[in-house]
């Protein structure tokens, strides 16, 4: 009994002794660092530039992040309005979304508006046409628009250029088996003594076509004696077609069907 107390007692007495001997090995080096001046001055110097860095570590950090981020979450936006051409600055983004959303319903319901069941559509440029039936195309070929010639009589008091309007045109008359009466450009042209206005001279069958479309102001949408021209811009201002062509446009157009020239 006695040899177990003693055996055990001097692990305890050392144990004891280890972790007091810890304490005043740690209490001196304590001291004597607060003792020295030299030491502490060096302390509160090192403690002061750490202080420093960090700050500057910080001052650093809010610039090269926060800033940016704050600045990116109000950051203007260069918008040019589609009606003025004006530049104008926006700051929220989603009212610059929702404003081209508008302007986006605003071109579709304009493109529905000027799309209507048939149509036509003309390119003076290519000479070309096509047809259209419920927004898609339909019949496609080739036309003849004006030739741009410009033409004076004799004595220079009256003068004609032969172009072709362009424009938005509806459909304002059909007509089967149309007669051409002829102005008197067409007289003036052929070096011949203009008519008096219901003089028989002036009225010809067959070199419209079967058929023929009035787009306003004597403009027309006709057949030709010359369908080798198709593709050329020989016309006085009037839009040509061959036979089929012409048939298949008057046949899917009505009175008010738009035309659009350009």
């Amino acid at each position: 009994m006695n040899n177990d107390q003693n055996n055990g007692h001097p692990e305890s007495s050392g144990r004891s002794f280890s972790e007091s001997e810890l304490v005043q090995m740690l209490s001196g080096i304590f001291r004597s660092v607060t003792g020295n001046r030299i030491v502490r001055k060096t302390v509160a110097i090192t403690l002061r530039v750490l202080l420093i860095l960090f700050s500057f570590t910080a001052v650093t950090g809010f610039f090269l992040y926060l800033v940016p981020a704050i600045q990116d979450n109000g950051r203007k936006t260069t918008y040019v309005s589609p009606e003025t051409g004006n530049y104008s600055f926006i700051k929220d983004h989603k009212r610059e979304i929702a404003k081209l959303n508008a302007e986006i319903r605003n071109l579709s319901g304009k493109y529905q508006s000027y799309t209507p069941f048939s149509y036509l559509v003309i390119n003076t440029t290519e000479n070309k046409f096509r047809l259209y039936q419920n927004r898609k195309m339909v019949r496609e070929g080739y036309c003849s628009s004006g030739s741009y010639i410009r033409l004076v009589t004799p004595e220079g008091s009256r003068e004609w250029v032969f172009k072709t309007p362009k424009g938005r045109f509806t459909i304002q008359q059909k007509i089967v088996k149309p007669l051409w009466v002829k102005p008197d450009w067409a007289f003036i042209e052929e070096g011949l003594p203009v008519p008096p206005a219901d003089d028989e001279s002036r009225y010809e069958w067959g070199v419209l076509g079967d058929y023929a479309m009035s787009l306003g102001d004597g403009y027309l949408i006709h057949g030709t004696l010359y369908e080798r021209y198709m593709g050329m811009p020989v016309t006085h201002g009037c839009v040509r077609l061959n036979d089929e062509d012409l048939e298949a446009v008057f046949n899917s157009l009505t009175i008010g069907s738009r035309v659009y020239i350009f």
